[in-house]
């Protein structure tokens, strides 16, 4: 069990822990805010009293026989529709757009990869070895010729490299490249070149289709197109693997390089 965070409002005491606060108002609101922050139990218990000094007092522990108890039952999971950008995340963007330019990647799949992989922390080590921005596995690091996996302009150029060679395997079938950037394509390949049945690649697929749309359908990425938005009075440039409307005169075809 967890110990109990301090709340303004009198003294919280939780294994070991005791906080002095300055005034008494006490509300349910504060009561289950508390017990979101103890470890999985089948029902949480803070009990409530006032010491010798009239100060409040919430605890997970029972320490005064005349104490208020309020038992509250496991929550349901916590979900969110998108992870948070970091603030540091933009200063990136500059080597997204450029290695993903340069081999027909779209940008904006380079930033939900790395957003998934490591929350766009350059030194992010996964419990397997993956390295940096964008995971890169030592040896696969060692193929894209990658010597500072976590440099951010050589994780990102070797780990757009890796997602590009996928696409072109799988025929621009992105879901499917992004499964074997996730498990590799050997585990893609013992299931039909289908996406393999796995949690954790099901997971990653739904946190990647949050920040971005995936396309499903071979031959769909042929393409890269640049448009144009107007952010004030600059004009920001978009890839996307979706023909732009016509009404843009900017928008132009970049096929995808061949490797």
């Amino acid at each position: 069990m967890l110990p109990l965070c301090a709340l303004q409002g009198g003294r919280l005491d939780g294994l070991g822990t005791t906080r002095h606060f300055r005034h008494g108002l006490l509300t349910v609101a504060i009561i289950v805010v508390i017990v979101s922050a103890v470890a999985d139990t089948a029902q949480a218990q803070i009990y409530s009293w006032r010491d010798a000094a009239g100060r409040l007092v919430l605890s997970n522990r029972p320490k005064d026989p005349n104490a208020l108890t309020v038992g509250v039952g496991r929550s349901g999971a916590v979900r969110t529709t998108a992870s948070l950008r970091p603030r540091t995340a933009g200063r990136y963007d500059a080597l997204i757009e450029h290695h993903a330019a340069a081999v027909g990647v779209r940008p904006d799949l380079v930033r939900a990869v790395i957003q998934v992989e490591s929350a766009y922390n350059p030194r992010a080590v996964s419990s397997v070895g993956a390295q940096g921005l964008m995971q890169l596995m030592p040896a696969t690091a060692d193929e894209l010729g990658v010597t500072d996996p976590f440099d951010p302009d050589q994780n990102i150029r070797g780990g757009v490299t890796y997602l590009h060679q996928l696409l072109d395997r799988y025929d621009g079938n992105e879901e499917l490249a992004l499964a074997a950037y996730n498990a590799g394509p050997g585990a893609v390949a013992r299931y039909g070149n289908q996406i393999p049945p796995y949690r954790e690649i099901q997971q990653f697929l739904g946190r990647i289709r949050r920040q971005t749309e995936v396309t499903t359908v071979s031959g769909a990425a042929s393409g890269i197109y640049k448009s144009f938005d107007v952010v004030g009075d600059r004009r920001v440039p978009r890839y996307s693997n979706v023909r732009p409307p016509d009404r843009d005169p900017q928008a132009a075809e970049r096929p995808r390089p061949t490797p």
